[in-house]
Order: C-alpha cells, then structure tokens, then sequence
C-alpha cells in the first residue's frame, strides 16, 4: 500500500515532474503536484497508505516544502525493507539499522552545508532558494518574479533578531482573471469589497481611517415591548429621531478627523445616503480576520461604540484605492503606504480558479522556505545531490565500521537514499540507471558532493552553478521523518479491523 502510494508520487518530484488532476466526489478539479494536497484529495483506504498521507502532511506543517520527496523516500525505505524481510532479518534489527544510517546521514548533510549570507540588502541568495523551490510548480515559467515576491513579503515581515516570521501578517489572496504576469506584492491590505455608494471617491490619500464593530443603524429599544405608531405624528417623530440619531453618528465620526470608516456590520440606505451627503467614505461588511489585519497595519484600534471613538483610535494609511478588473464589475479595496508597513498582501491573477489555487500553494511553499532560511541559513544543493553525497557515505561506513546485521539495513537505507535521483532521471526523461551510475562514479573520483542530475539540461552537474538550493533543515527533516514512518511501519506485524460482533446473553443456572 505504501509503495503504490510513492509510486503515484514518484512522477511528480523535481522540475520536470507531472501534475496530477484531482476530481473530488462533487466534480471538482485540482490540478496540482503539491504531495500534500495530491495525498489530501486522494481517495486513500488503506490504512498504512493513511500514515503516509500524515508523513506529508507533517512535513508540509513543519517546513513547508519537500512533501514528494519524503513520500518518495519512505517508499523507497518500506521497498528495500520488504527485501530484507524476505532474506529473514528481523524487523527490529531493520528499524535500527535505519536509525544508525539516518544518523549518519544528518552527520554528513551538515558537514556539507554551506552557510550563506543574506541580509534586506542583499537578498539574492534567498531569491535563488525560492527558485529552486517554484522550478517544479506549475508557475515555473515566471518563477524568478513569483521567488522576488515571496522574498520581498517575508522580508517585510521577518524580524532578525528573533529569527522569526510572523505568518498571520502575510495574506494570499487570489483572483481570476488576467494573466499570472499582474500578479504583485501590495504593501498593505487588500480587502475584497468596495466603497458602500458607487459615487464616494474611488481614492483617500492621507487616510485617517476609524474602524467599527457596532452598526450604524439607531439603537433599538432592549426591552421587549413593541412600538405602536398609531399616527402620522408618531412615525414623524420616529423618523426624524432616527434621521438625527443617524446624525449624531456620521458626526462624532467626522469630529474626530476620520476621512474614511471600515464597518464591520452594515448600513441601510438612508445611512449610505447620509454618508455620502456629508462625505464620509465607508466600507461595510468587512469580515473579522480583515477588520483585525487592517487595525495592524494601520496602527489603529478596533472601536464597538460610536462614543469611545477618538483621534488617537483612528489608523493611518497614505492612500486607499479602489482596484477594477477588466470588464466585470468586481471591485477590491487597496490600503497601501501604512502606518505599520509589516503587513503584506500576495495578490495572484490567473485565466482560471485552478491556476490560481496551484499558484497559491506554490507562493505558501516559496514562503516557507525563505522562513526557514531565515531561521536557520545552512543549505545543501538540490538535484539529488545531497541524498547522494548520504548514499556513498553510508554504504561506506556499512562497509567498513558496522560488523553486525545492521550493515544490510544501512546499505538499504543508501539504495532508498539513491531512489530520489532515480526518479529525478526517469521524469527529465533521462536512463535512470546511466545517470545514477555516471553520478555515483563522479561522487566517488571528484569527491564533490554538489553533483546532482541536470535535470533542465544546463550542461553541468554540478548543483552550485546551477543555483539549485534547498534548505538543510528541510533536507532534515525528510530523513528523519521518513525513517520514523518506516520503523512504525516495520513494528507492525498485522492489521485487524474490528468487526461488530452479536452478543448473545446466556441465563445463569
């Protein structure tokens, strides 16, 4: 079962990996070769194929990206283990051959990491990680603008000394329509609604902006008695109470130098008219995650009553614009030039809501391997070269330092190792056994351990000039989390399902 599940995976690791199309028991398509979200929307029964889904899923919430890779070598390791097991060696000597070469390995990965220098000012190295991480998606042909975007937002947002990255200040929105070249980084908010009335200004430069949680509608009596209006006097003075209540609040909104108000709730129309009548702009209907984004970035407190409002609560933004899209009247609201710049917005175009989803995953993927760089800057070289460099220096410790049964299990772990450059081959349409012995012959004369598979045929091997980076804790990470899956997995020795059994009750006696 977990190998039917690498192997469906296999076909889509590295650049020239296939994507798969995903229809959903409602007919919905996903066009995707993200591994976690092929294993979410596959229809998975059995219930070891189900810890592998939870591998993927547990590595994308730990690092982000990588989560083909560690499918495809958790496959591989249950492959070569199945081997093992038939030769009559013992599952738990399996497991801990395993553990001893995945120690090895991490040994070694982090003996050949470079560290690399990156600063706000020079962000090409990170620029260039993020290209490695986009060269397999779907948005590969503008990956250096989609890699600048993902760099730029967490940037904006990274704070160095604590070495983190603050994900909640970093929003993806998405739109179809347009190419995935008007795609752009706002440094801002961008909120999806428009101006109340179509004829309030469509741009507030300078914008002192208050945000509501309370309607601006007039208060309601608490009791629970009903109003008679009996006359025409009656509804008279109903009216022209609330006309003033209405007042009152447009009012004490504009008397604190507002010039802009973000509702949560919404407004009826004599409100909107009153509103525009005194030209105060208002936005209504903004949802709560939105309203608490936009007091971030603004600098500017979430108000609930009318009379708490004052200067000091109110945020500032250098300009608010309203967005268009081509021929439709769709309209988004753009906050840009804030108080507190650490708020951005990811903006993606594409022809179609698939694109623009894959694109989404792709940008989350490029996100959270710039965070990762920033948390810890060592790095390996991509194109297999790393699981390579691991592969020799196993088997060679196998060879040479390990006496007991446990040297089979670790040149298992180095065959399984070698899987990865496999399968990179096999999708750029090389011979997979040719490059890995060509490969494997150069790593043992060169002693480099940058050499991988030129899988865009670029004419070189070697991963550095290619600029074909990766992160070392993903790297890690996909080690560790794939021989834990393999020694759980090998620790069972059945599967019994329970069955609802008839229980009978016998008299005593």
């Amino acid at each position: 079962a977990a190998k039917s599940v690498a192997n469906c995976l296999r076909t889509s690791l590295g650049p020239k990996g296939l994507d798969k199309l995903m229809v959903s028991p409602d007919g919905d398509l996903t066009v995707t070769n993200d591994g976690r979200t092929i294993l979410e929307k596959m229809d998975v029964d059995h219930e070891i194929a189900k810890l592998m889904v939870q591998l993927s899923k547990s590595q994308d919430d730990e690092i982000g990206d990588g989560t083909t890779g560690v499918v495809v070598l958790a496959g591989a390791l249950l492959e070569q283990a199945d081997v093992l097991l038939d030769k009559g060696i013992h599952a738990t000597r399996i497991a801990e051959g395993y553990e001893q070469a995945a120690a090895i390995a991490i040994r070694h990965l982090e003996s050949i990491a470079d560290k690399f220098e990156f600063s706000r000012d020079n962000k090409e190295p990170l620029i260039e990680t993020a290209m490695t991480t986009l060269g397999s998606k779907i948005i590969n042909r503008l990956h250096r603008k989609f890699a600048e975007i993902a760099v730029d937002a967490v940037l904006s947002v990274a704070d160095f000394e604590r070495k983190d990255v603050d994900f909640e200040l970093i929003k993806v929105e998405g739109k179809v329509g347009g190419k995935l070249e008007d795609s752009m980084l706002i440094r801002g908010v961008l909120v999806d609604k428009d101006m109340s009335h179509p004829q309030m200004p469509k741009r507030v430069s300078d914008a002192r902006i208050a945000i509501l949680t309370c309607p601006f509608e007039p208060p309601k009596p608490k009791t629970k008695h009903s109003l008679l209006v009996q006359t025409v006097e009656d509804y008279e003075k109903l009216r022209e109470y609330e006309h003033n209540k209405f007042e009152e609040m447009v009012d004490q909104v504009k008397a604190t130098g507002a010039n802009l108000v973000i509702c949560q709730w919404g407004f009826d129309d004599e409100a909107n008219h009153l509103l525009l009548h005194k030209q105060l702009p208002a936005v209504r209907w903004v949802g709560g995650p939105e309203i608490e984004l936009i007091a971030i970035a603004t600098g500017g407190r979430i108000v609930p009553r009318f009379e708490e409002l004052t200067a000091e609560k109110l945020g500032r933004a250098g300009l608010v614009r309203e967005l268009s899209f081509g021929t439709t009247r769709e309209r988004m609201l753009v906050i840009e030039e804030c108080a507190n710049s650490r708020a951005v917005t990811i903006f993606i175009r594409g022809g179609n809501s698939m694109i623009v989803e894959e694109a989404k995953r792709s940008v989350h993927d490029a996100l959270c391997v710039v965070r990762n760089l920033v948390r810890d800057s060592r790095i390996v070289y991509g194109g297999g070269a790393a699981e390579l460099a691991c592969s020799q220096k196993v088997m060679q410790v196998a060879d040479t330092e390990t006496p007991g049964l446990e040297q089979y299990a670790m040149r298992a772990f180095a065959e399984a190792c070698e899987s990865i450059v496999l399968a990179l081959a096999d999708n750029s349409g090389f011979g997979p056994i040719e490059t890995l012995g060509e490969l494997k012959a150069r790593h043992a004369t060169e002693d480099n351990p940058r050499l991988g598979v030129d899988c865009l045929q670029r004419g070189t091997c070697d991963m550095r000039e290619q600029k074909v980076i990766e992160t070392l804790s993903s790297k890690r990470a996909q080690i560790m989390l794939a021989v834990q899956l393999c020694k759980m997995i090998l620790k069972i020795d059945d599967i019994r399902a329970m069955e609802d059994k008839q229980e009978y009750s016998y008299p005593m006696g």
